[in-house]
């Protein structure tokens, strides 16, 4: 559903107008049923899209990737043997192999990108909508939305997942390698993440908080 340049129209209100994130043309805000979304009318960009059920649906997403996070980053993702030894391979164990081997610095952006921020942006989507299931704390709840726009940049969970692919390519043909539990739990907590994104818009959840 398109929506309307504000040019012929008057002056609006703050509140009832929206700007395309890649044009940046100005519209009249226009109320979505369930199931809806709003178009820019000049390039196109899909500016809100109205879910329904979208809190009770984030609520159990969010849950389900807290359950992944441990599996995800303490179990075995690999077991590599090598010259008769056998390692298991984890996200924590990867990050203490960086630091004790001298690369501090890359130690600390991949424990920061891989573990600590995406745990933080879930713990942020988590206390939001339990803000709004139970209708308290809601400038809290604003607030926590905003720090967890900011971290969205830095959760970087695929591009660690394209590294572990790129390695299991490159072991395979110098190593006996088996994939552990772990790497099906990372990559289904990367998957959970991405079906939270698109089931918790942003329009809607804004409207929600600042709703009495």
């Amino acid at each position: 559903m398109p929506l309307t340049h504000t040019g012929n129209l008057p002056k609006l209100p703050l509140e009832a107008l929206v700007a395309c994130h890649e044009c940046d043309l100005l519209m009249r805000r226009e109320p979505l049923e369930p199931g809806e979304k709003s178009c820019c009318p000049r390039c196109g960009y899909e500016l809100a899209i109205h879910r329904h059920q979208w809190q009770s649906r984030s609520l159990a997403l969010v849950l389900t990737a807290l359950l992944l996070y441990i599996p995800a980053n303490f179990l075995p993702i690999m077991h590599l043997t090598l010259l008769g030894q056998t390692r298991s391979e984890t996200v924590w164990s990867g990050v203490l192999g960086l630091f004790e081997s001298g690369m501090q610095g890359v130690a600390v952006v991949v424990l920061l990108s891989s573990m600590a921020i995406p745990l933080l942006k879930l713990l942020c989507q988590l206390l939001v909508l339990l803000s709004l299931r139970f209708k308290l704390a809601r400038r809290s709840g604003m607030s926590l939305y905003r720090v967890y726009h900011h971290l969205r940049e830095w959760g970087m969970l695929e591009v660690y997942l394209f590294g572990i692919l790129v390695s299991i390519v490159k072991l395979i043909d110098i190593a006996d390698l088996s994939l552990g539990i772990g790497l099906a739990c990372f990559v289904a907590l990367l998957l959970t993440q991405i079906c939270l994104e698109l089931n918790m818009p942003s329009h809607q959840v804004w409207e929600a908080l600042s709703s009495e």
